[in-house]
């Protein structure tokens, strides 16, 4: 595999950082860059910006409104959005029901859901999670009794990101009690807006409202909501989590706050010098850099394996376990560089931060919060743990 790019992809690179230049403000660069929390308005703006030009969707096919990209233009694309500080695209929908529904959905399903994600009609959350059931979610709770066209659902999701924004939510229910744990279980979409719908805030370490529980009271979903067949909806799931933890991976991410932390190490003094001089936190620079190139390598693996008409295996748990490690350890050497002026300091106490610290920026004010919102990264999308043992199985056959 030739990792040097093509006179080409230069060429697309450049288009990339113009369109990126044109259409993002310098105002939402500067929150993304911050680690400040978007609101709904600003990630559909987003959303809409990117879906005119045909660049939302970058990893479906052409015939379902995708770009028709290679998986290098795709890399290029995702680590050029970083480094510009550009929003996330909002995964539930475009990153993880959309595949899924591509490969297993009817064609009725598809031609009315897929437009709905990409203009922005529908917005998703995930209803995998329940009190119980995170990593092990084939013990999944939730019910779907089938009663005439309808079903009947009963039970409670958690840790449902933005599900506060979502008209839409796909969820994991059990269909067949009687059934072994992963026999028994279907994929639903279920409306928010149905009656006995009700979701509660769940207030993260840093103070901020981004994930949800939800609970179903006796809430009615059309049949034909089912997505494939009942009972399978654990092969579903399944192809869903590959797409979920590659995602969670962020190459782009921490490229961007490696840079970040170089800016830091080298405008913050110890005794006398550049922290970036030090030997000890200079050998953790040096290692976490040369993790995320290697990293950078694998991750174009999958990406190239998925455009070829592949879904990512063992590689997708190898990503989400390094890639999550990765961000972990440069925003935590980045709240160490800060030193003291890394306290976390809430939105509503932060008029002024810029003497907080030598940086002179809003830096300093968001470092702890970043650190302690991202330490979930290791858990979600299936613990780092599980991960391994999914890696076991499938190469070693443990």
């Amino acid at each position: 595999m030739d990792l040097n790019f093509t006179p080409q992809e230069e060429a697309f690179r450049g288009e990339v950082r113009a369109f990126l230049g044109h259409k993002l403000s310098a105002e939402l660069s500067a929150k993304v860059r911050a680690g400040e929390h978007l609101s709904k308005a600003e990630m559909e703006g987003w959303h809409a910006t990117l879906n005119a030009r045909g660049w939302l969707a970058n990893h479906w096919p052409e015939e379902w409104g995708g770009p028709g990209w290679s998986a290098v233009e795709k890399f290029i694309f995702e680590n050029e959005c970083a480094l510009a500080h550009a929003p996330r695209i909002v995964p539930f929908g475009v990153s993880m029901l959309g595949p899924v529904l591509m490969k297993y959905a009817s064609q009725a399903q598809k031609a009315h859901w897929l437009p709905r994600i990409l203009d922005g009609s529908d917005w998703w959350c995930q209803g995998y999670s329940e009190p119980g059931s995170g990593s092990d979610l084939a013990s999944v709770k939730t019910t779907a009794v089938r009663e005439g066209d309808h079903y009947i659902v009963n039970g409670q999701k958690t840790w449902t990101t933005l599900g506060q924004y979502a008209n839409m939510i796909f969820c994991l229910v059990r269909t067949d009690r009687e059934a072994k744990a992963q026999s028994g279980i279907s994929f639903l979409l279920v409306d928010m807006n149905s009656p006995g719908v009700e979701i509660r805030p769940i207030i993260t370490l840093d103070g901020a409202h981004e994930v949800n529980e939800v609970f179903f009271t006796d809430v009615k979903v059309p049949a034909e909501n089912l997505v494939g067949e009942e009972n399978k909806g654990w092969t579903y799931a399944k192809y869903l989590l590959t797409y979920e933890r590659t995602n969670i991976a962020g190459v782009g991410f921490s490229v961007a706050a490696l840079e970040k932390l170089k800016v830091v190490a080298d405008r913050v003094f110890c005794n006398g010098k550049p922290l970036s001089h030090d030997a000890l936190f200079s050998a953790r620079l040096a290692k976490v850099e040369i993790d995320l190139e290697n990293m950078k390598t694998t991750n174009l693996r999958v990406i190239a394996a998925v455009a070829g008409g592949g879904a990512p295996g063992a590689e997708s748990s190898m990503l989400k376990i390094r890639g999550t490690e990765i961000r972990q350890e440069i925003l935590s050497l980045t709240r160490r560089a800060m030193g003291p002026y890394a306290a976390p300091f809430f939105q509503e106490k932060q008029e002024d931060t810029s003497h907080l610290s030598p940086l002179g920026d809003e830096a300093a004010a968001t470092a702890a919060c970043m650190y302690f919102n991202n330490r979930k990264l290791s858990i979600f999308g299936g613990s780092n743990e599980i991960q391994k043992n999914i890696i076991s199985k499938m190469i070693l056959g443990l």
